[in-house]
């Protein structure tokens, strides 16, 4: 006899329904039952309220329907956006997502991936900065813009294709002479990718341009020291500036507008990333926009692909160029490109 408040099961429902319980179990599970005995079994499982045990399922199936994204943290709108499309790509795949915020820390990183091999969770999809960091072949993992090893995927967006689209963008735009500014991790990755891309770009069009490149622990006073030493007669040598993030050109903003240098006026920037004003709002400024939506699919699809055998080592997925307010589009009549 069930006990009195005690959650209903399976059975009860196909007892509610009048159906046989292989029949509730094929509902349930989506496999292919007459249309009546559906009908019937949805009705019961709304009526005695009844819910899947996942826990269970689980363990009979030896998963845990649960995927584990590694991110730095969720502070930055890029990968808060990153986490909130990898969510959602999980969820129509009914897996749920263990959010780790590693805040760079290797040693955390490598923990998580631990976690894995103990089979708490049945994959990893992991933006991570350990240069040391060890994965097991034998661990579904998914990397994003860094490639660990021959046997993980990693996906990135075109990163040497968005960095020469910022350089021809800018010389579409009439600039003439241009500086590329960037901060970012000494690792090997993808993202490193934006700086040949920029210079194959201003090769091509004959631009001049100028580097300022700062490792992650440096100050951003670096740049305004920079920008200060191309400063000439109230000037500043340079018409364009390429940032290989959106964040590096808030601060840059900053620091210009205290040197009294005006943007788009005196000089045009575009960034990479593609961030915009409360998540969905205007872009915060000219920018190369990542595929953010398509590298979450991608990295869920490989993540859950059962061959590990036929998943390519690398998988790069076009960029986009958007106007935010940081350049000239409308001088030049490119103000929807």
């Amino acid at each position: 006899m069930k006990k009195k408040n005690s959650a209903p099961t399976m059975k009860d429902v196909a007892l509610e329904a009048g159906v046989a319980l292989g029949t509730v179990s094929k509902v349930i599970n989506g496999l292919p039952v007459g249309e009546s005995y559906k009908i019937r079994v949805e009705e019961a499982i709304r009526k005695l309220d009844y819910h899947v045990n996942s826990y269970a399922q689980g363990l009979k199936a030896n998963k845990t329907y649960t995927v584990a994204l590694l991110i730095p943290n969720t502070y930055h709108p890029y990968f808060g956006k990153l986490a909130y499309q990898i969510n959602l790509s999980l969820l129509k795949r009914k897996y749920r997502m263990l959010l780790c915020s590693t805040e760079y820390d290797p040693g955390m990183e490598q923990e998580y991936v631990k976690m894995a091999q103990q089979n708490k969770v049945d994959g990893i999809i992991g933006l991570t900065y350990n240069p040391d960091l060890k994965v097991d072949d034998s661990i579904p993992f998914v990397s994003i813009d860094r490639s660990l090893s021959p046997h993980i995927p990693c996906i990135a967006s075109d990163n040497f294709a968005g960095g020469q689209m910022a350089a021809e963008k800018l010389a579409d735009l009439g600039c003439k002479n241009v500086a590329f500014l960037r901060i970012g991790s000494s690792l090997t990755n993808e993202p490193n990718k934006r700086k040949a891309g920029f210079e194959n770009g201003c090769l091509a069009r004959n631009l001049p341009y100028s580097m300022k490149i700062l490792e992650d622990s440096a100050s951003i006073d670096e740049f305004e020291q920079f920008l200060r030493e191309h400063m000439h007669n109230g000037r500043l040598d340079f018409d364009g500036i390429f940032c290989v993030t959106d964040r590096i050109v808030y601060d840059v903003r900053k620091i210009l507008l205290k040197m009294g240098i005006r943007v788009p006026d005196d000089v045009q920037i575009i960034g990479f990333d593609g961030i915009k004003d409360f998540g969905e709002g205007d872009y915060v400024c000219s920018t190369i926009v990542q595929p953010v939506a398509e590298i979450a699919e991608m990295c869920v699809e490989l993540l859950l692909q059962e061959n590990m055998t036929t998943k390519p080592p690398l998988v790069c997925l076009p960029v986009t160029y958007a106007y935010g307010g940081t350049t000239k589009e409308q001088e030049y009549g490119d103000e929807n490109k």
